[in-house]
């Protein structure tokens, strides 16, 4: 609806002729006539007079939609609220896996450590054997910490021996040992 035709109606509704809104708004008769054909349009002074005495907002009487883009700002709003709750719930929702992910991290790494602790105690820290090659006898002794003892063994047989003895494992150790000798047609036992 145009400015005329809003001055119109709103000052039919407020029952007041043309006289008497001229008159409140030190106007004559012929220029509320004008606005409301259209031909004149009224100050912006002209406009908060009539937006008081018509009791209307200047947006209103101009037509300026600011109750749409409101409502529209607001929605938008609504959305933009709603976009990030979503996304905050999905936040929470990894961070509660993240915990509980390493929870079951931290008590299966402390279950495989004490399997392992357990392992590593049944595990011989130390060995000795009596080994013979040809009615010659060699007591060996093998032991954690690079641990290596063979007084009858010539430097030859000690350099073999420590190449094939795996410090971190003396049970693997003691066989390869007893493979060394049977290979060299003698044998071992463990003492």
């Amino acid at each position: 609806m145009d400015l005329g035709n809003k001055i119109l109606k709103l000052r039919k509704e407020k029952g007041y002729s043309q006289e008497d809104l001229a008159e409140k708004l030190n106007v004559t008769r012929q220029t509320i006539s004008n606005w409301e054909l259209g031909s004149t349009q009224p100050n912006p002074e002209q406009l908060k007079g009539l937006s008081k005495i018509l009791n209307v907002s200047i947006d209103e009487l101009l037509d300026n939609d600011i109750k749409g883009v409101i409502v529209e700002k607001v929605s938008n709003t609504e959305k933009l609220a709603g976009i990030i709750i979503k996304i905050l719930k999905v936040f929470g929702i990894l961070i509660i896996l993240y915990i509980v992910l390493m929870f079951i991290g931290v008590i299966a790494f402390t279950i495989i450590r004490k399997e392992s602790n357990t392992q590593i105690k049944n595990e011989a820290i130390n060995a000795t054997l009596n080994c013979s090659i040809e009615d010659e006898n060699y007591a060996i002794t093998i032991g954690e910490d690079a641990y290596f003892n063979c007084p009858e063994c010539n430097s030859d047989m000690q350099n073999n021996l420590r190449d094939i003895i795996d410090w971190s494992n003396i049970d693997d150790s003691v066989e390869n040992i007893n493979a060394y000798f049977s290979e060299n047609g003698g044998a071992c036992k463990m003492d």
